[in-house]
């Protein structure tokens, strides 16, 4: 059963738990959403038709443990769990990059699943699905990018009313060229929130490049 595949290339994860670690990135094809802010547009349509097969042999040509499946949404393709379950049955370190709209009950329970809750200005806050927190684990994040003085505010309430910080790590990231970093970063410390500040290190490396 063929996946729709964007791109595999080899680089440093720039985000969440895993910053800095050498990590194979498989970007599959298609999004549902829309956000605002989104850096990846060019992975919502085409791609090439690619096997689960095909694609555990083209990871294994790089020296990496560390395999991050991003999107897109990779869960809009429904063959994304197959792959996820066969990585982590090649004895790779998986993570999942997903939007928060989608289910992700049925994610393989060895994979760490990096889910966004989509904020006021991206545009896309009436998809965030909530009953995917009862999924989480210790193991998982969850991710929210701040454009605005509002997503902040926002960011707050949410992490205070369903107290997100003691399901997993919480990540916030400022939005490129929407909400400085420095900003962002004293906001946390002002607030006392039990956070991490994350930016992009991909980008304070390689710009906008897609990869290195």
């Amino acid at each position: 059963m063929a996946l729709r595949l964007t791109e595999i290339f080899f680089s440093l994860q720039g985000e969440a738990s895993r910053v800095g670690l050498p990590t194979v990135f498989v970007r599959l094809t298609g999004c549902p959403l829309r956000c605002t802010w989104c850096d990846t547009t060019y992975s919502f349509t085409g791609g090439e038709p690619a096997t689960v097969a095909s694609i555990l042999a083209e990871v294994a040509k790089y020296p990496a443990r560390q395999v991050c499946v991003t999107g897109g949404e990779p869960l809009s393709q429904k063959e994304c769990l197959l792959l996820l379950t066969a990585l982590c049955d090649a004895g790779y370190d998986v993570s999942l990059e997903t939007s928060g709209a989608l289910d992700i009950a049925d994610v393989d329970p060895r994979v760490a699943r990096i889910m966004d809750l989509k904020a006021p200005d991206s545009g896309e806050c009436a998809k965030n699905r909530w009953e995917n927190l009862v999924h989480l684990t210790p193991r998982d994040e969850i991710k929210i990018i701040i454009a605005s003085d509002a997503d902040y505010r926002w960011a707050c309430e949410q992490i205070r009313s369903h107290r997100l910080d003691t399901l997993c790590p919480v990540l916030l990231s400022p939005a490129q060229g929407q909400f400085e970093a420095r900003d962002l970063a004293e906001r946390i410390l002002g607030d006392g929130l039990n956070v991490r500040f994350q930016i992009q290190l991909h980008k304070l490396l390689w710009g906008n490049m897609k990869a290195k």
